[in-house]
């Protein structure tokens, strides 16, 4: 008999596992029944050709239509071209120097077909697929799992088709005793749940759609229940430690800089640091992540929380994930202080505090400096990279950790700001992230924080036209994008030109595709072509940070009309003037990412204009990507739409510091009620046990399916 530990190559052999482990990362038992089918087929139900997209490794049930044999024109050999269909749309099959294999290969039959989806002379194309006929004459017993009512078609690889994994599942579930289930018999009778030896079987085997669905919804619990012990663990782990208390202080430099603001807060910015300051004034260690918009005002309720600890006599600091915007926000927030951030300088408020720079790559002598001002509490606000928690970086007494864009930062760079706090205290941590997502996604990637969101935009700001430009349907539209942006400069204004690459990248041949464009050669051919005569300047994240920052505040200055950069400028770079984006190969983004970079414009009086430049065609699930980015500037509204549109495990796989994706049944918008009962009972288990102490087969549990190494998991709990 086989344990869910148990490794693969005993019960499968050693090819079959090395083929496993090297195509999909599968080692163990709990590795390939935890692999779920991505979908299920019935027998005679053909798959929609429709949806499959460029690159991807595929598997189709479809119908032979023909089959033809022809003579390379090149070298010696044969090419046995095959079409199968799904009675709506045809998908090409070529077999280089396989004419043996028109014997079997008889139209009118059904099959399994799996491989790479690849392009020839604009048609869809499966080059030398692996496949699997399903007549019932010619099968043999093995092939029991797909003559069954309902087949598994699993997510594959090169070399290792669907239909190789079944078998693999087969020959597991044919040995596997399940010694314990690990989830407490209390917790499955209260929520009618499987148990773990039947959900297993009745994933990848069903009787019955029933059946299929009562295995999904135990082993959705699974992977909610995983996860929330993690954050329920980490909730207690921070409250555990204490924080100082920091009241708001009547008269000091937060009302000074309130009575100074020359607009009024919104309803949403007044609310929240209402809540945020509830947060600081407690002993326990505030955690909050503060979700908004782009250009809704975070910056400002952030520098409201960190004058409320620098009047209580600490420091604050501000932890931004590259040195332009670490630069960017220093400027930044000196510029909303005035008077009140320049102590030590002429012409400083009396009570004024200091705002201090440091980045990893500063000079030695500025280093120095800035150590010292943040050793000795003269520096009340610090903004920096990540190199603001490395150890030799010593604060006087740090009270707030504000983090911008957090899904920059690893989990343990997260761990290392509560240690940062004086004596046995934690700072009080504030997440920032202009990414909006929906709540339920925000208590499964964030669990550990309380989630606060800006959805009101402040008064003044300008709407953004954003426009989708399908070259490759329509050439002509391309003269006609860089006529716009030197209308734009024209009128006085600037524009932004976005490029995936830096252009100094060693080639790379694991694509049919060609490398996407950049900025190191779309530059000298504006300056040369089409944007003759402008004052272009160039921005990646490579430059030396003095270059970087030199060409920021040139932009900055109006010195410059376009800016041709990477993703560099992505968040938080702030310049009014900017009214024009062009993003080039746009389909190269994510969702979240385009809404992010055209955020970069409309930020003063005149509306944005955002240019989406792609070679997609239309009618692919990238298009649809793009049409999305272009009907809404709602962020909320747009990472529904991207969690529909993609995967939506691989969210947490990042915040799971890089880990492989984790989610693979629970869908974060349609499982809201298992998230969020999930949610409550890790909470009651771990106010019980905070080590798992009784629940060892719990802790197992969240090690197999989150996919964290399980001594790493175990030593933190």
């Amino acid at each position: 008999m086989a344990g869910l530990r148990d490794k693969l190559p005993l019960l499968l052999g050693a090819k079959t596992a090395k083929a496993l482990a090297t195509a999909l990362d599968i080692e163990t038992v709990s590795d390939l029944l935890r692999h779920y089918p991505r979908r299920y087929a019935e027998r005679g139900e053909l798959t929609d050709i429709a949806g499959l997209e460029l690159g991807e490794h595929a598997t189709v049930m479809a119908r032979i239509e023909k089959v033809s044999k022809r003579r390379m024109k090149s070298r010696n050999g044969t090419i046995l071209d095959m079409v199968i269909t799904d009675g709506k749309r045809r998908l090409t099959c070529a077999f280089f120097n396989q004419a043996w294999r028109e014997k079997e290969l008889v139209p009118g039959k059904t099959g399994l077909f799996a491989g790479k989806v690849s392009a020839f002379r604009d048609t869809l194309q499966l080059t030398n697929p692996e496949y699997e006929l399903l007549d019932a004459e010619n099968a043999d017993e093995a092939m029991d799992d797909f003559l069954a009512a309902i087949i598994p078609v699993y997510p594959a690889a090169q070399g290792m088709p669907s239909w190789s994994i079944g078998k693999c599942v087969r020959q597991v579930l044919d040995v596997l005793e399940v010694d314990e289930d690990p989830m407490p018999a209390d917790l499955r009778r209260l929520h009618r749940l499987a148990d773990l030896d039947n959900a297993l079987r009745g994933i990848h085997r069903p009787e019955n759609w029933a059946h299929l669905e009562a295995s999904k919804k135990r082993l959705k619990w699974d992977e909610a229940l995983a996860v929330q012990l993690i954050f329920a663990q980490r909730r207690h782990s921070a409250i555990s430690r204490p924080a100082k208390a920091n009241p708001h202080v009547g008269g000091g430099l937060m009302d000074a800089f309130d009575k100074r603001l020359p607009f009024d807060l919104t309803a949403g910015q007044r609310g929240i640091g209402d809540e945020i300051a509830a947060d600081l004034a407690s002993e326990h260690p505030m955690n909050r992540l503060l979700q908004g918009e782009v250009g809704s005002g975070k910056t400002v309720v952030a520098l409201r929380a960190m004058l409320q600890v620098v009047d209580n006599g600490r420091q604050a600091a501000m932890l931004a994930p590259t040195e332009v915007l670490a630069a960017q926000h220093a400027r930044s927030l000196r510029e909303m202080l005035g008077d009140l951030g320049q102590a030590g300088e002429l012409g400083a408020a009396e009570n004024a505090t200091r705002v201090t720079l440091l980045t990893g790559s500063m000079g030695a002598k500025e280093r120095k400096k800035a150590l010292l001002e943040i050793v000795s509490g003269e520096a009340g606000i610090v903004v920096g990279t990540h190199a603001l928690i490395q150890d030799h970086v010593e604060f006087a007494d740090l009270g707030l950790a504000v983090v911008d864009e957090q899904h920059r930062f690893g989990v343990e760079q997260r761990d290392a700001l509560r240690t940062r706090g004086a004596g046995d205290t934690s700072p009080h941590v504030l997440v920032m992230t202009a990414t909006p997502i929906p709540r339920t996604v925000a208590m499964t990637v964030y669990g550990d924080l309380e989630v606060s969101a800006l959805r009101e935009m402040p008064v003044g700001r300008s709407p953004i036209k954003t426009t989708v430009v399908p070259v490759a349907e329509k050439p002509a539209w391309f003269e006609r994008i860089w006529q716009r942006v030197r209308e734009e400069v024209g009128k006085g204004h600037q524009a932004y030109v976005v490029c995936p690459r830096i252009g100094d990248e060693p080639p790379s041949d694991k694509s049919d595709k060609r490398p996407p464009l950049a900025v190191l050669e779309v530059a000298p051919e504006l300056e040369n072509g089409p944007l003759q005569g402008l004052k272009i300047g160039v921005l990646h994240g490579r430059m030396p940070p003095d270059d970087k920052d030199a060409v920021m505040r040139a932009f900055s200055a109006g010195k410059l009309d376009v800016l041709v950069a990477t993703t560099v400028i992505e968040v938080g770079v702030n310049v009014p003037n900017a009214t024009a984006m062009v993003i080039m190969d746009a389909d190269r983004f994510g969702v979240s990412q385009l809404h992010q970079l055209r955020g970069r414009v409309g930020r003063g009086s005149v509306p944005g204009l955002c240019l989406l430049v792609t070679e997609t065609l239309d009618g692919t699930a990238t298009r649809e990507r793009l049409a999305a980015v272009e009907s809404t500037t709602d962020g909320f509204e747009l990472s529904r739409l991207d969690l529909e549109l993609r995967r939506e495990g691989d969210i947490l796989g990042a915040a799971q510091s890089g880990k492989r994706s984790t989610l693979k049944l629970l869908s974060l918008l349609r499982d809201e009620d298992v998230i969020a009962a999930s949610r409550a009972s890790a909470q009651e288990i771990v106010e019980k046990d905070p080590e798992l102490k009784k629940y060892r087969g719990l802790a197992l549990m969240v090690a197999d399916v989150v996919d964290v190494d399980r001594a790493e998991y175990l030593e933190k709990s």
